[in-house]
């Protein structure tokens, strides 16, 4: 069961788990989107006795979200993995940015995951049975200039995941949190639109990501029951070292900014 299945890294992942010979089920907003997901999941099938459910549903709504599990569990099942990869991003001058854009963001990035594993982990505990992986992000890891919506969100995601994984501890259930950096997907398509360009300029050294890999590497970390899944050597390092890393990053990052901000012409 993936939320925010119908594109991105979700509907990669969804893809990944079919070709293994998994029933699929992916949640998103959009139905025309959800629809072309499922078809592509489809073809990615290996026996056709294998079930692609696709429904709609606003992971920041906990009453619609809840009732589209349980659905879709009286349907195909209960889920043995659950995949959190629904999310927004808006990045921009914080200043600039609506109050309103803060509240959505955390909806949907923090609760929209909290309120899925709220539906499905008490069926996992009672078969001792499942895995959670919740999608964060680099910047769930460091704050990034541009992006106070967002990596507050993520950060959330590391807390809640950090704190639940004792807890899970001899229930039979796994745990894993994964750090993707950027992605080639809408979402980061739709995030260059707005992004600062201090924020396009610290982030042009990183190296771009295609769904298919990191979608490749999460699937490999359930695999090994890895709680902390990195793709890439440099998520690798900042999920070990983030603390130690830190201050010559902002160091590097203000660099960066100040470069940015000389280089503009002055208003008049």
């Amino acid at each position: 069961m993936i939320t925010g299945g119908s594109s991105g890294i979700g509907k990669a992942t969804a893809c990944l788990l079919a070709r293994q010979g998994a029933n699929i089920t992916i949640i998103a907003r959009n139905r025309t989107q959800l629809e072309a997901a499922k078809l592509e999941i489809e073809t990615a099938r290996v026996r056709f006795d294998q079930q692609v459910l696709a429904v709609s549903a606003d992971v920041a709504q906990v009453d619609a979200l809840t009732q589209t599990i349980q659905t879709a569990t009286a349907q195909i099942g209960p889920p043995d993995i659950l995949v959190t990869a629904a999310g927004i991003a808006c990045p921009g001058y914080f200043q600039d940015i609506p109050l309103e854009v803060f509240e959505q963001t955390m909806a949907v990035n923090y609760f929209g995951s909290l309120y899925a594993i709220k539906a499905v982990l008490g069926t996992m505990i009672e078969r001792r049975k499942g895995h959670l992986v919740l999608i964060s992000s680099g910047a769930g890891l460091v704050g990034l200039f541009g992006y106070t919506p967002y990596s507050p969100s993520k950060f959330a995601l590391r807390g809640l995941a950090e704190s639940l994984r004792g807890e899970l501890k001899g229930t039979g259930v796994g745990l894993s949190i994964v750090y993707p950096p950027d992605t080639d997907t809408p979402q980061l398509q739709a995030e260059n639109k707005t992004k600062p360009l201090e924020t396009k300029n610290i982030t042009a050294s990183a190296a771009m990501w295609r769904p298919e890999d990191v979608a490749t590497e999460i699937v490999k970390g359930l695999q090994q029951e890895k709680f902390v899944i990195t793709p890439g050597l440099e998520m690798g390092l900042l999920a070990k070292l983030h603390s130690v890393l830190a201050p010559g990053l902002n160091w590097y990052f203000d660099r960066i900014v100040t470069q940015t901000r000389s280089q503009r012409p002055s208003k008049p």
